[in-house]
């Protein structure tokens, strides 16, 4: 059975880092535009750390205002990377995946809490607002914001303070532009969806990274990654810690996704998936044509972390594939036919 997605296209591209995070020089080379459109896709996520054009380096709660101070020069990096995408006909999905007093990854310090401080869920709208009245001349099928990035399970918050957050950014969004098309990732890190959202009339964002022992295989960021070497992937996988994973258990997971949608009209799109680099290439190549098969199946679009990197169909720097030199590059043909395809 083929569903009939609710709320939006299909889109299909990949993640673009160059402001991934404050470290990140914010450059992001024009090349990959033209690439990924020449390839056929339409869609790149902006994954942004608020920190680029705020203040860098740790905060504590003495420097909270600091957040507040915006340094124009860098959001002019983010306008060069809107444009660009747009001039080559690309959707831009922008992200924060740091935003005031959350992320998923260690590292920076941050002066509150998203989840549980009100100053935090001030700061995030307020910077979401600043976004919206910079890009409002854009459309809503030219452009998208997805809110934050992998925010944490039921076990460290309650769906009530994720609402919280996700309410005053949306409201202080449709302020400023009524029609932005607004994108909320699920809980549990974009595994679980959230239909008690639905009153807010935006979509939601999955990811494709289950399961993770599979995925992120000798991830160096990945906490316990570094004990998984015991065994190399494979798929099926029978060596996952929350037991057995295969296309069944993949078919169910993004189930309930497709769920959500059909009974309650919220639109659903992968916003990140993919294998790290070491990964045997003949299990990632696997593991996704199941994946992608059953996002097409319930017409789920997808980005791909990333573009070029270890994750990506260019220069990903496995020592496995039988790369094809294309336009100066290294590029994986096979992941790329697999993704086209789908």
């Amino acid at each position: 059975m083929t569903y009939k997605q609710q709320g939006l296209p299909r889109w299909r591209g990949f993640n673009l880092l160059g402001l991934y995070t404050s470290k990140h020089d914010g450059a992001f080379p024009l090349e990959d535009f033209d690439l990924i459109s020449e390839l056929g896709f339409d869609f790149v996520r902006i994954p942004m750390s608020y920190r680029k054009w705020t203040c860098a380096g740790d905060l504590d709660a003495s420097m909270a205002d600091k957040v507040y101070q915006i340094d124009e020069a860098a959001l002019e990096q983010l306008d060069g990377c809107v444009e660009h995408a747009l001039q080559r006909g690309l959707h831009v999905n922008l992200n924060l995946h740091r935003a005031p007093g959350y992320c998923i990854n260690p590292g920076e310090k941050e002066p509150f809490d998203l989840w549980k401080d009100q100053a935090a869920v001030d700061a995030f709208a307020w910077h979401w607002e600043l976004l919206a009245k910079r890009y409002r001349g854009l459309s809503a099928k030219q452009l998208s914001f997805d809110l934050v990035n992998e925010p944490p399970g039921p076990q460290k918050i309650t769906r009530e303070e994720h609402r919280r957050a996700i309410a005053a950014a949306v409201q202080a969004i449709r302020r400023v532009s009524p029609d932005r098309l607004i994108v909320a990732d699920g809980m549990d890190a974009g595994n679980l969806p959230c239909p008690e959202l639905q009153d807010l009339h935006i979509a939601q964002s999955c990811r494709a990274y289950v399961p993770m022992t599979l995925t992120h295989y000798k991830a160096r960021w990945w906490s316990g990654s570094e004990n998984w070497d015991k065994q190399l992937p494979h798929w099926p996988d029978i060596a996952n810690f929350d037991g057995v994973w295969d296309r069944q258990r993949l078919l169910d997971h993004y189930a309930q996704w497709a769920k959500m949608s059909q009974e309650m009209g919220i639109g659903v799109h992968c916003g990140e998936g993919g294998c790290y680099k070491h990964t045997p290439h003949a299990v990632a190549l696997a593991w996704m044509g199941d994946v992608m098969d059953i996002l097409q199946q319930y017409n789920i679009g997808y980005a791909l972390w990333n573009f070029r990197g270890e994750f990506g169909i260019l220069d990903s720097n496995r020592k496995d594939v039988a790369y094809e030199s294309w336009r100066g590059h290294l590029l994986d043909r096979q992941m790329l036919e697999l993704l086209k395809n789908h």
